[in-house]
């Protein structure tokens, strides 16, 4: 049995103060056997939010992605739909692409033996497949992976039967906004990328997590974000209740890093949203961050309890990228406040093991959302009914 995860005493022994939420204890964020139950019961079950279809713009084109334990091949198939296998050879478990991403012109060919596979899983060719005609090249073609396209993104499901899409990773974004319209307006699959930064995180997906949640350390270390919204100056979150988006500065022109004019609105984007930044966490790995003129998505690849890719994307409209004008200014502020919530989490990442925080810390009430963050871990990783662990 998965045992529980919150401690609800204090330091000590002591009831905590009523204002006071009990963490996860240190352990959950350096125990690999946490993070492999993590892999095992969240990453590989439900919906994991892998490659930008438009990066994958022909036939052939590819790009291999880690969930959980598990490689995967994301590929666009000749009949022009995104396609995703486990990304190893049926015949004796070589990895079969080993470049993070590329392309080919018709199949997949193993390096080991040869083994060779369409751009639709099917086994095509192999030495000597002829003389064995007993061979269903359908049954023995490459393992497909649940696919589904949404905000222009593939998210990828490895569990035999997805959970509902609707209620999981839609039901985050009805929870945090109000509705889906709320973000539908903002037209994210008609975007074009105009800046992908990729960061390595010395820390567990959960600080990340948490940090992304929370804005009671924004006064103490986001200058230049505080300026834009001076209410995360208060502590409060975007995130802290539906529907709320946080106000640009009176003096704020657009989300730059000097608070100057950014571009024109997005088309869908109503009066209502105008001149507000809107947070929202998708679990397990997504964060989305909608702002009048464009859009940041960062997706998280969580690779060990101490270690996480973040690839984080700036989305504008097709005319800002396509006339080659500058984002730098945009892009600047929140890689600005990328690098300073991840030197955040990677402080804390080596106390997580710290005696001081064996029995975990303490959240304040503006912080109330990390707690029923910690629960959905709990929930997760507790095992089912039929003795599933």
């Amino acid at each position: 049995m998965t045992e529980n995860l919150m401690t609800p005493p204090a330091a000590g022994g002591s009831a905590l103060p009523e204002s006071l939420i009990p963490t996860l204890p240190g352990s959950t964020y350096t125990d690999p056997g946490v993070f492999a139950r993590e892999q095992d019961r969240i990453f590989e079950r439900m919906w994991f939010c892998s490659v930008r279809a438009a990066d994958l713009a022909k036939p052939g084109d590819f790009r291999t992605v880690q969930i959980g334990r598990e490689s995967v091949l994301v590929t666009r198939s000749r009949d022009g739909s995104l396609r995703a296998f486990l990304n190893i050879c049926r015949h004796r478990g070589a990895k079969l692409c080993t470049d993070e991403s590329g392309s080919v012109k018709r199949n997949f060919q193993c390096p080991y033996h040869a083994w060779t596979y369409g751009l639709d899983g099917k086994l095509v060719a192999a030495p000597n497949l002829t003389s064995m005609p007993d061979i269903d090249r359908t049954e023995y073609g490459l393992k497909p992976v649940h696919l589904r396209e949404w905000l222009g993104y593939a998210w990828l499901c490895l569990a035999p039967e997805p959970p509902s899409f609707a209620d999981t990773v839609q039901a985050d974004v009805v929870e945090r906004l109000g509705s889906l319209a709320a973000v539908d307006n903002y037209e994210v699959d008609e975007l074009e990328l105009g800046r992908r930064i990729t960061y390595d995180v010395q820390a567990n997906w959960k600080l990340i997590i948490e940090n992304f949640m929370e804005c009671y350390h924004c006064a103490t270390i986001h200058p230049e974000l505080t300026e834009v919204l001076p209410e995360f100056a208060d502590g409060y979150a975007a995130q802290y209740f539906v529907g709320h988006g946080a106000a640009f500065g009176e003096d704020v022109s657009g989300f730059t890093v000097d608070g100057g004019e950014g571009f024109d609105r997005l088309s869908g984007v109503d009066s209502d949203q105008d001149r507000k930044y809107y947070a929202i966490t998708v679990r397990p790995q997504v964060f989305i961050n909608l702002v009048p003129d464009h859009v940041i998505v960062h997706r998280m690849f969580p690779l060990s309890a101490d270690r996480t890719i973040v690839e984080c994307d700036w989305l504008y409209s097709k005319d800002v990228v396509a006339s080659g004008r500058d984002v730098s200014r945009s892009v600047e502020l929140f890689h600005r406040v990328n690098q300073q919530d991840f030197d955040a989490c990677e402080r804390c990442q080596p106390a997580m093991s710290s005696r001081a925080y064996a029995d975990g810390g303490v959240l304040v009430p503006s912080e109330h959302h990390i707690g029923a963050f910690h629960e959905w871990v709990q929930q997760a990783l507790t095992p089912d009914k039929d003795g599933d662990e």
